[in-house]
């Protein structure tokens, strides 16, 4: 048992180290950059080559070049979420929350380079829905300031806490585990969607790949479905760890804030953007009765 802690503890610092988090970050600023540069080259080439759809929604206009770099920030957040992983359950979940602003952010990149400006603007759905993004991102940034408040002063708050016993020290090791299977898959999947989906969307390929319903999912749709999974059964195992009744609630809470976002990308339009801001409410809130419990109840 000592030996396999050991591996784990070795390959935790191999791959979610301070080192390898700050390689890692310089790495995808790089790649970032030059697949701006590179798509910027697309764009103005695509009416020469004819392996390029100079239709495609992505080359049409360089301000659609955004949205490749934004996609690799986007994977580097990825990265950071596994990161915090064993260290902070709200952390981690505040990762999330940070994906999901991100990706609204990211379309509102692609949206921008397809507006159509007339007085028919509440008509048009495109038109529509950068209305919506641009508003629910505003929104999410004001919520992720309280998140990251709250779950600040709930630390500060906690900082005489006792040392950690032996069984919430077996809760982090999984927890290291679970984060350590986590960055090949994820990488793995992360390659093989956004491969997919650059083929599909800068060739003319006749599509028998089949379509990608949004380029706005790509990869995301799979990775929260992932969250999904991994967070129920931290919250399924956590039952071993703790009996508290505000803790097992917003652990649940949170599964709850997950499975909502993952439910938003089944749909489209204002109702996809109200499920993410209500899914962040729903989180937010949660936290901020944990810790008025635990504030009230748990310091007593």
């Amino acid at each position: 048992m000592s030996s396999l802690k050991a591996l784990v503890q070795k390959l935790h610092r191999l791959l979610l180290s301070e080192t390898t988090k700050k390689a890692i970050e310089r790495t995808i600023l790089i790649l970032a950059i030059l697949s701006f540069i590179v798509h910027l080259l697309l764009i103005y080439l695509a009416p020469y080559l004819s392996f390029l759809d100079p239709n495609s929604t992505l080359l049409g206009s360089p301000i659609a070049a955004v949205y490749t770099p934004f996609s690799f920030i986007l994977v580097y957040e990825v990265y950071l979420l596994v990161f915090y992983l064993p260290r902070s359950i709200t952390t981690y979940i505040s990762k999330q929350y940070e994906i999901i602003s991100l990706i609204i952010i990211r379309r509102l990149f692609k949206d921008l380079a397809n507006l159509k400006l007339s007085t028919d603007w509440f008509s048009i759905k495109g038109d529509l829905q950068f209305t919506y993004d641009i508003l629910a991102s505003i929104m999410l940034f004001y919520l992720l300031y309280w998140f990251y408040r709250m779950n600040k002063n709930r630390k500060i708050m906690n900082q005489a806490e006792p040392p950690i016993s032996t069984a919430l020290d077996r809760f982090v090791h999984l927890k290291k585990t679970i984060a350590i299977i986590l960055v090949p898959l994820l990488l793995g999947l992360a390659l093989y969607t956004f491969g997919k989906w650059g083929y599909l969307e800068f060739s003319n390929y006749d599509g028998s790949f089949g379509e990608l319903k949004n380029v706005n999912n790509v990869f995301f749709d799979e990775f929260f479905t992932v969250l999904i999974i991994i967070d129920v059964l931290l919250l399924l195992v956590s039952f071993f760890y703790t009996d508290k009744y505000h803790k097992v609630i917003r652990n649940s809470g949170f599964v709850i804030s997950t499975i909502l976002i993952r439910i938003s990308f089944s749909v489209d339009g204002l109702v996809n953007t109200v499920l993410i801001v209500f899914a962040v409410v729903f989180g937010l809130t949660i936290l901020a009765i944990h810790n008025q419990f635990e504030k009230r109840f748990e310091s007593s």
